[in-house]
């Protein structure tokens, strides 16, 4: 049971992977590369965006930077991807049951924008972004200055997100991790606490 919760944002709280993915695929057909829209979603669910860039560009000798380049400026066309199902309720039930929210992302300020829009923001007790200064989970940098900052016990405190990553992150910092894979996509090494399909099961961990 815990009373904590530590959000990942893209792939939990909101499902961003189709803009991803299809920025990532319109950036390929500018270098007139076949898109393959599910094989580049399974890429990045399982690792990162950046292993996608790699894969791709040593596949078809194409220059990272030149890719990124590309890839930016489309991604940023789409500002409001759509929530996870769930999403709001889950969050305001731990807020019912006494206790707190803070937002993980390694999404810059923008992600921010979108979770004001939709009310989520105020249901946040604090949050670190890609615009602050501390190493990308798993490292668990972050997560101990949201932990000790806000003074929160590890032992009823768990970190949910829909990577390997955020598990790991989770546990370097000494707390537990809860893996959201809706798709069962994920062949995790992380040994996760918990793994869901949806927010709703994650309810019945709330203290």
């Amino acid at each position: 049971m815990y009373r904590n919760f530590f959000w990942d944002l893209d792939g939990t709280l909101y499902d961003t992977y189709p803009q991803m993915v299809d920025s990532f695929n319109q950036m390929l057909e500018h270098f007139n590369v076949p898109a393959q829209k599910r094989r580049s979603y399974e890429i990045m669910r399982q690792d990162t965006l950046g292993n996608a860039f790699v894969i791709f560009a040593k596949e078809n000798n194409l220059d990272i930077n030149a890719m990124e380049a590309i890839y930016y400026p489309i991604e940023k066309q789409y500002t409001h991807p759509n929530m996870a199902e769930g999403t709001r309720e889950v969050l305001q039930a731990v807020i019912d049951h006494g206790g707190k929210n803070y937002l993980l992302t390694h999404r810059n300020r923008t992600g921010l924008n979108f979770m004001k829009l939709d009310g989520l923001l105020n249901m946040f007790s604090d949050f670190v972004t890609a615009d602050d200064p501390f190493p990308k989970k798993p490292d668990p940098t972050s997560l101990n200055h949201l932990i000790d900052t806000n003074l929160v016990p590890r032992e009823d405190a768990v970190m949910v997100g829909d990577r390997d990553m955020d598990i790991n992150a989770a546990h370097n910092a000494g707390i537990e991790g809860i893996l959201f894979d809706p798709d069962d996509l994920i062949e995790t090494k992380a040994n996760p606490n918990h793994r869901v399909h949806t927010m709703k099961e994650i309810e019945q961990w709330i203290k």
